[in-house]
């Protein structure tokens, strides 16, 4: 049924998952923290079809929602701030894997739009997804970007995504990036799972916003039985990326010091640049399929 609407009638999907999201977030902001675990019980279980025991999580995704909740997380939100992360990375592993900043502001209406290229990106650096692509900025309609930005510079993703205290503590910001995209024209996502400073998975995401496909790999390239969600493998052949050890070598830097944390990078034709440090994807409300592999990571998931 939900299929059903958003494929033949966008707007009204689009209306029915606003009205949908501002319920969760108000509610989430009246609920007392006191009651955040029982919210995040019934929601893990609505989810997914599994119980959760925050005493004694077994698989990854049940990890995860203990996780999340976990107080104390001054480093995690440094690096969860998509701004912000920025100067940690420079200085772990060189601004030279940087995607060039273009411009960074505190609401939408200080944009100098005068002062950026045709392509960019604009990102809000205190959530996940809260992000526009401009392709060609003299022909581009601002009116709905700009609606977008102001509602969201408004929000706190912590209510809004599942109670990821990463993001409790970000202070909301508009960053530009460079528009970026390899030799034929994609941006292929490249995720590190790594688990205690080390790098045990890659997965790669394509088409996200067209087809969306998912490859999960081990170190050695080989594709692997298993993935997140409903995702699919992709039907085309994904290539090794251009210096993948290197990309493993950076992700282990990177990781460093974390029980666990995705890193991602791009590769655009052999240059690597930093993407983003997620702790909880998904905010651990994808199942890892099939089963056994939940339980595998969580076992790689030893201290929490």
């Amino acid at each position: 049924m939900k299929l059903l609407i958003q494929d033949n009638f966008p707007r009204l999907y689009k209306k029915l998952s606003d009205i949908n999201y501002n319920i969760r977030y108000f509610t989430l902001k009246r609920l007392s923290p006191s009651l955040y675990k029982n919210y995040v019980k019934k929601k893990y279980k609505a989810s997914t079809g599994q119980n959760l025991d925050f005493d004694n999580p077994i698989n990854y995704t049940q990890k995860m929602q203990v996780a999340k909740l976990k107080p104390g997380k001054k480093l995690e939100t440094k690096l969860t701030d998509k701004y912000a992360v920025r100067e940690w990375v420079a200085n772990k592993i060189g601004e030279e894997y940087l995607i060039p900043l273009l411009g960074v502001w505190d609401q939408f209406i200080e944009i100098e739009f005068d002062s950026l290229p045709n392509r960019f990106v604009l990102k809000a650096t205190h959530g996940s997804g809260w992000n526009a692509v401009v392709e060609d900025k003299e022909n581009t309609d601002y009116s709905k970007i700009r609606k977008n930005f102001d509602k969201w510079m408004k929000l706190n993703f912590f209510y809004g995504g599942g109670l990821e205290t990463q993001y409790l503590n970000i202070k909301p910001r508009i960053i530009a990036e460079q528009f970026m995209e390899d030799e034929n024209q994609e941006l292929n996502d490249f995720k590190f799972l790594c688990f205690n400073g080390k790098v045990y998975y890659c997965w790669v995401d394509v088409g996200r916003y067209s087809d969306h496909y998912r490859n999960v790999y081990d170190l050695d390239w080989n594709l692997q039985p298993w993935n997140q969600h409903n995702y699919n493998n992709s039907p085309n052949e994904v290539k090794k990326p251009k210096n993948f050890e290197k990309m493993i070598n950076i992700a282990t830097q990177l990781c460093e010091g974390f029980s666990h944390v995705r890193v991602d990078l791009y590769n655009v034709d052999g240059r690597i640049y930093f993407g983003e440090m997620t702790f909880t994807n998904s905010s651990g409300y994808e199942l890892i399929h099939p089963e056994e592999y939940n339980i595998k990571l969580g076992k790689l998931w030893n201290k929490l």
